[in-house]
């Protein structure tokens, strides 16, 4: 081993890494908008906050669900931060459905 791949080694690691955690990340936040969009179209039918949150943990995991009505559609917004090298990321998801469930 030469002293220039030495010293090379740790960049290298370290490249992965934020590779590897970019990668994490873009992944969360697809399970985020798909949970968004799950929590939207519970909302919609008519079922609870409570019920469209456990429906957005089974799929996103920790995140927290906003609700808001605007007009005759019933928005969910999520927000979680990111995980491992990237946690202090915020990420979030919004969507929305026609409330016609009520």
């Amino acid at each position: 081993m030469t002293a220039e791949f030495a010293v090379a080694l740790p960049a290298i690691a370290l490249a992965l890494a934020g590779c590897l955690a970019s990668v994490q990340l873009a992944a969360q936040q697809v399970r985020l908008t798909d949970a968004a969009a799950d929590a939207a179209r519970a909302l919609g039918r008519g079922e609870s906050s409570a019920t469209a949150q456990a429906i957005a943990a089974r799929v996103a995991g920790a995140a927290a669900l906003a609700v808001a009505e605007e007009g005759e559609f019933v928005c969910a917004r999520l927000t979680a931060s990111g995980a491992g090298l990237l946690s202090t990321v915020r990420l979030s998801a919004e969507s929305c459905a026609v409330g016609g469930g009520r």
